[in-house]
């Protein structure tokens, strides 16, 4: 009968002061919630129950198991022991990232709320999610080694390993001299405020918005929703357009080649009606100018603003489509065109100079140049 109540009370009373740890727990936390209403913290901080709850059921089963008397139990005391370990371990690394993780989630909760410097909103998330990704690394190796250490067999290979520790770090460096170049290059990335989550970026080319960055690598959405995947390094060694750097309001351009009979009076009217009713134009200035002319053509260009690189796009589409049309129903004449003409020849004497053919003189009946009808044979 002992054989039986002893691991039912070993194991239930371990299983029973876990959850009561656990809820009591979440209750103080549940208090601690309602009463600072300003941080959302101690919310946050709900979520490390699983984990925590782990951790205490591990611990006490560890402390405890000895108890147990069975010959299954008694029979495999270290490798029950050394389970038990493992995850403890484990568990407690899964605490330690969620407990950063519920930290860092809520101090930039409470800084995006108090500030409205959507820039500087970004440039923190940025940060706080690099420093999040260095924090579940070291973790992650901590843990892994903390692991490997509680083999006996591994402590004795640990000592030889710190000995060649220089040569392997020596060929490590140079091995993944690429991978450590993009490690240090989020870094500074990440606290150099190159570029931050949410900007508005053209590199290769390409006009798109950070989606994702990480130690390594970068990730670039364009408009037509495609994933562009580039190394952190790019961006501290080649150039790149940020039109979210120093501040999101946009300037932008549209430009028209038309006739030299274009009314650009009347132009500068039309732009106005279009920008008035254009919901995406903020408002801010407008203009419309000739820039440039050639003998067929003048360039007019079309200046308009918007709130974001977005609103910009959506305005620039709007000029360029309703001043086409209004200029096609209003003022045809005002577009482009081919003119053609027949050519006139040079003054008989300078033909001839040119030519050596005497083409300009007159012809016999008085009604024009008389024209060389010999037949033409391609051979000179």
């Amino acid at each position: 009968m002992e054989n039986v109540l002893r691991p039912l009370l070993v194991v239930g009373g371990s299983l029973v002061m876990t959850l009561v740890l656990g809820w009591v727990v979440d209750v103080l936390l549940r208090r601690a919630d309602a009463r600072h209403h300003e941080t959302p913290l101690w919310g946050l901080l709900r979520r490390c129950r699983p984990p925590l709850q782990v951790v205490l059921g591990t611990a006490l089963l560890r402390a405890t198991f000895s108890q147990i008397r069975v010959d299954v139990v008694r029979n495999h005391r270290e490798v029950i022991g050394q389970l038990l370990t493992l995850v403890l371990i484990a568990a407690s690394a899964w605490l330690v990232l969620r407990v950063a993780a519920t930290v860092v989630e809520s101090s930039y909760a409470r800084y995006a709320s108090a500030s409205r410097d959507a820039a500087r909103v970004r440039r923190v998330r940025t940060q706080v999610t690099l420093i999040q990704r260095v924090v579940t690394a070291v973790v992650a190796t901590v843990t892994i080694a903390a692991m490997l250490l509680t083999f006996p067999a591994m402590r004795t290979v640990g000592t030889s390993m710190l000995a060649s520790a220089g040569v392997v770090g020596i060929v490590a460096g140079v091995a993944a001299q690429s991978t450590l170049g993009n490690l240090f290059a989020g870094f500074q990335i990440a606290f150099g405020d190159m570029v931050r989550l949410g900007d508005t970026v053209v590199v290769d080319g390409e006009w798109g918005t950070i989606d994702e960055i990480t130690l390594t690598f970068l990730t670039v959405r364009t408009w037509d929703d495609r994933r562009i995947t580039m190394p952190v390094s790019y961006f501290t060694s080649q150039p790149f357009e940020n039109w979210s750097r120093g501040g999101v309001q946009m300037t932008g351009t549209v430009y028209f080649q038309l006739d030299h009979s274009a009314p650009v009076p009347a132009m500068r009217d039309a732009l106005r009606d279009i920008l008035g009713e254009c919901a995406a134009w903020d408002g801010r200035d407008w203009s419309l100018a000739v820039t440039d002319t050639t003998p067929t053509t003048i360039q007019l260009r079309a200046v308009v603003t918007a709130k974001d690189a977005d609103d910009i796009w959506t305005v620039r589409c709007a000029v360029r489509e309703q001043m086409i049309a209004w200029l096609r129903d209003h003022h045809p004449y005002a577009l482009p065109r081919v003119v053609t003409a027949p050519a006139s020849l040079p003054p008989g004497d300078h033909w001839t100079a040119l030519t050596g053919a005497d083409n300009g003189r007159p012809a016999a009946d008085g009604r024009g140049p008389e024209r060389d009808m010999t037949p033409r044979t391609g051979r000179g």
